[in-house]
């Protein structure tokens, strides 16, 4: 197995927007490891965060810097990015059901959060290198996507979709105000790299999981569904539960960033999609099986009906990516979800814990 990607030992200082999330918390972690110092920006609205950035602080001491502030904020933002050579920007609003109870929220979060960074970014003589993280909602629904009914899942008709996956050259089609508040905002982003030069790129994510994420209905259902099974707690299935995703163990998503950074100059002003590619897809249903075989017990589950802009399959082709990096992923499905559990029963996961953190957005 290959190893993790390592960053080269400096000095210089990161800001992670959103910086108490689960995300966030590793990559803080693998900077921090690097000796690079760590500025978070997170306004601690969702429950329990702040239990990731007490374990970072702790584990990093002073090369850790919290500011408790908005993205909102433009004065709190231009603050924020004072001597910062590089910038993951994961604030946001994360779910579709979120947007569609509270459009304007969702906006100003989403958007109008990311034009303040830009802004700040572009009064800068030397602006930092950016990574924004999108999402696969951008592609809409994908209900022209011919599929084909399996057991267990559903899968395209097409074969070359079957082997690769969705391409960025797929046209963008934003469905619910979550999908048009990301969507405007990674295009801001590209054409900011456009028009004004800045060293920026987008990543349109897949599912991600792994260690620090307490996943909800809405955002981190891999996570979601484990801390229900340990809760024995029944699970809500949306739709059928044959729609297919694929999953991306945070390390690896971790390690894709830290290469989006090295090679800015062959990255920025681009989009590119993130994910486990075809070798690491999962169906709600087969999750279930899975969970039942490394915990010995199966989950039980109710079935309701589609919520809207959800996605019967999505599968990242991240050929581009890989072609121009060298990334490829390296922890496999059963790996992935074997170590998540294993985290989270050595976190001494309990109901009140769950509580607490349940909010915690991937």
């Amino acid at each position: 197995m290959t190893q993790p990607v390592r960053v080269p030992a400096s000095t210089g200082l990161s800001l992670i927007t959103g910086g108490a999330g689960f995300i966030a918390t590793n990559v803080a972690d693998r900077l921090l490891a690097s000796g690079r110092r760590v500025r978070l920006l997170d306004n601690l609205s969702r429950e329990g965060v702040e239990e990731n950035v007490r374990w970072i602080r702790q584990r990093y001491g002073d090369r850790v810097e919290f500011m408790r502030a908005d993205v909102r904020d433009e004065t709190a933002v231009r603050r924020a990015i004072r001597g910062v050579d590089q910038v993951f920007h994961f604030a946001a609003q994360v779910a579709v059901t979120t947007s569609l109870v509270d459009p304007f929220l969702d906006f100003e979060v989403n958007a109008r959060g990311t034009l303040n960074l830009l802004e700040a970014i572009r009064t800068l003589d030397a602006p930092p290198s950016l990574l924004f993280t999108s999402t696969n909602k951008v592609y809409g629904d994908l209900y022209d996507v011919a599929l084909r009914r399996r057991r267990s899942r559903y899968e395209p008709a097409d074969d070359r979709v079957l082997d690769r996956g969705i391409a960025e050259w797929r046209r963008l089609d934003f469905h619910s105000p979550y999908g048009c508040s990301k969507g405007a905002a990674e295009q801001y982003v590209l054409d900011y790299a456009r028009t004004f030069g800045l060293p920026a790129t987008v990543f349109r994510m897949s599912c991600i999981y792994g260690p620090h994420q307490f996943g909800t209905e809405d955002q981190g259902w891999v996570a979601h569904f484990l801390i229900q099974a340990l809760r024995r707690r029944p699970i809500t299935l949306y739709g059928d539960g044959l729609q297919v995703r694929d999953i991306l163990f945070v390390e690896d998503l971790v390690d894709a960033m830290l290469l989006a950074h090295e090679r800015i100059e062959d990255t920025a002003g681009d989009a590119f999609n993130i994910g486990g590619g075809p070798a690491r897809t999962v169906s709600l249903i087969e999750l279930m099986d899975l969970i039942a075989d490394v915990t010995g017990d199966r989950p039980v589950f109710t079935m309701e009906p589609w919520r809207p802009a959800d996605q019967r399959y999505y599968v990242s082709c991240t050929a581009r990516f890989e072609r121009l990096t060298g990334w490829r992923p390296r922890v496999g499905v059963r790996q992935g979800v074997e170590r998540l559990l294993d985290w989270l029963v050595s976190s001494g996961v309990t109901d009140a814990q769950v509580a607490a953190a349940g909010k915690v957005a991937s």
